[in-house]
């Protein structure tokens, strides 16, 4: 069972009452992601404001977290209160949709660990469903309200399973978005990738493309459970882990 909290070097991330706890994903694209070093961010689905608080962390830029299911606002509002960057953060409980016209100013960056399954009965709550579902935020509607939302110059990162990654690469090349960073994630260089973190913007380019590899092999004679960092993932996460 994940713990009720997770620690990192200077925030704490409450999350007993989040359906989606802290994971690896939301971890690598809050520290992957490209940021400005000041402006306005936008964190979509920040669920416990993990990647609001990272973002805050990395750069002095003002943040617009927005969460629709409302034990996950509250935690994430907590949360992002009793970090030290709380003048910075606002946490809203609004769906993206309503959000989206909602607004007049333009992002920076924006980011979002988005829900992916399509099939909207598979997980065992209410709110997981939300959380891990597209039933309640397309990939279309995402892309859609992203793209009306990025300054012209603005870039948009996300990390999702590599057939996901290209369904919504397709759709984001037909709102005039285009992938130009992608980071293939491997949990061992023997394994294959199973998540891609890309970065979009308005503008064509060849994308940078590059491997993370977040374990090392297993030594001989070690034990099964005995893992080891590569020093890839140590030195894109050593401000945030306390082990690192």
């Amino acid at each position: 069972m994940p713990a009720d909290s997770f620690v990192f070097k200077e925030f704490e991330v409450k999350q007993s009452n989040c359906a989606m706890k802290v994971g690896t994903d939301a971890v690598l694209l809050g520290a992957w992601g490209k940021l400005p070093e000041k402006g306005h961010m936008l964190d979509i689905g920040t669920g416990t404001g993990i990647i609001a608080m990272m973002a805050a962390q990395r750069s002095a830029t003002l943040i617009d977290a927005i969460e629709i299911d409302e034990d996950a606002y509250r935690e994430a509002a907590e949360n992002c209160k009793n970090s030290k960057w709380n003048e910075r953060i606002h946490v809203h409980h609004i769906s993206f949709q309503k959000f989206v016209p909602s607004v007049t100013k333009k992002y920076d960056v924006i980011l979002s660990n988005p829900p992916y399954f399509s099939n909207c009965v598979q997980a065992a709550s209410e709110s997981r469903t939300m959380a891990r579902h597209t039933c309640n935020l397309s990939f279309e509607e995402l892309v859609d309200g992203i793209a009306s939302l990025l300054k012209e110059d603005g870039s948009f990162a996300t990390i999702l399973p590599l057939k996901e990654a290209e369904d919504l690469s397709a759709i984001a090349k037909r709102y005039g978005l285009y992938t130009n960073r992608i980071t293939r994630v491997k949990t061992t260089c023997t394994k294959p990738a199973k998540r891609t973190l890309m970065q979009f913007g308005f503008h064509k380019a060849n994308p940078v493309e590059e491997t993370l590899i977040i374990e090392n092999e297993p030594e001989a004679g070690s034990r099964l459970n005995q893992r080891t960092y590569s020093t890839d993932y140590k030195n894109l996460t050593r401000n945030f882990y306390l082990n690192f």
